[in-house]
């Protein structure tokens, strides 16, 4: 078997639970989650964020210097790499915080001999 690059990402982001729609929406809108004939396709996590605002923050939820708890929602979707700038724009366009928790993974495609 042959491991070959793919032209996809996975991008994963934390979201507070009332912009959970709002900023999957906004990805989907954007070209993310799209698989064959499918598009806005994602999967979703719940759980809690937990931060300490620092000086110079500018919490959407909670105060500078006091930590946070809040229920958030992990939004998975795929991304082609031609979208991918685009899909991030609509993410931090629609999320509500100033400092945004996302992550990039790298995704292969496999071909066997």
């Amino acid at each position: 078997m042959k491991i070959i690059p793919s032209a996809f990402v996975k991008l994963v982001v934390y979201v507070p639970i009332a912009y959970t729609d709002a900023v999957r929406n906004a990805m989907g809108d954007a070209g993310a989650g799209v698989i064959g004939n499918y598009s806005h396709c994602s999967f979703s996590t719940r759980g809690q964020g937990r931060f300490l605002p620092l000086d110079g923050a500018r919490p959407h939820i909670g105060a500078v210097g006091r930590a946070e708890i809040v229920d958030e929602d992990r939004i998975e979707v795929t991304v082609a790499i031609d979208v991918l700038s685009a899909v991030i724009a609509a993410m931090k366009a629609a999320h509500p915080y100033d400092e945004i928790a996302y992550d990039l993974y790298p995704l292969c495609g496999m071909i066997t001999p």
